[in-house]
């Protein structure tokens, strides 16, 4: 499958979709670190009820979420350098290169959240490069900054280098740390990527109400964990 790339939608799009016409854009998430087979299998047999964009699931569930969805429209999402963002390049490039030949058709790296904090943007630059490299340029490579633990102004280095890496999308947050995402974040990072890349907005999206205030300040992806009851909402 190649790219799937939508374009921001503006406010008021935003603003009027239904709850189930936001499937499209979610990413079905289940990272916890005791998630069974079982809650595998359930996670992809919900994308293929409610069409999402695709399953997010940790490295080592990725050959059985590809089993699952196989002939599918919905794709295999991982995380990679997951949470920290605090190991070798070489280990994220390995680990990424490995989920690919797996099945992933998309990868979120986690930043080097420590180069960015001690300025030194082009070592965190280079992170990203090495794990684009792994990953071939018709997957899908996004980059979680972690707003929670960056300033504005980090934020938008960190946004600034992962599209000169060749990221496809900015993600927020790894639904792991201090905070989620928020709408001020979203904006900003759109602002800062412009219309070229997509926005990934992760991290305590539950209502329908919140995805449609995240697709309206620019975010062109949800990751979510609520995806289920998300479409289900009325409001």
């Amino acid at each position: 499958m190649g790219k799937r790339l939508v374009r921001p939608l503006a406010k008021r799009e935003a603003e009027a979709l239904r709850s189930t016409e936001l499937a499209q854009y979610i990413d079905h998430t289940n990272l916890k670190a005791d998630a069974t087979a079982e809650a595998i299998d359930k996670l992809c047999a919900e994308a293929l009820e409610h069409r999402f964009c695709s399953v997010c699931v940790n490295s080592g569930r990725v050959s059985q979420a590809a089993s699952r969805l196989k002939g599918s429209s919905v794709k295999v999402c991982t995380v990679v350098g997951f949470p920290l963002g605090a190991m070798s390049s070489a280990s994220k490039a390995f680990e990424a290169k490995d989920a690919v030949e797996r099945g992933a058709d998309e990868v979120d790296m986690v930043l080097n959240i420590g180069a960015v904090k001690s300025k030194d943007y082009a070592a965190a630059q280079e992170d990203i490069r090495a794990v684009r490299a792994a990953v071939p340029a018709d997957k899908v490579l996004k980059v979680i900054i972690e707003t929670c633990l960056l300033t504005d102004e980090e934020k938008r280095e960190a946004c600034r280098i992962a599209k000169l890496a060749g990221a496809d999308f900015v993600k927020t947050s790894t639904g792991f740390s201090t905070g989620g995402a928020k709408v001020a974040d979203v904006a900003l990072m759109r602002e800062v990527v412009g219309d070229g890349i997509g926005v990934k907005a992760s991290g305590g999206i539950r209502t329908a109400a919140d995805a449609r205030a995240m697709l309206a300040a620019g975010a062109t992806r949800l990751g979510c964990g609520a995806g289920v009851a998300l479409v289900s909402d009325k409001g």
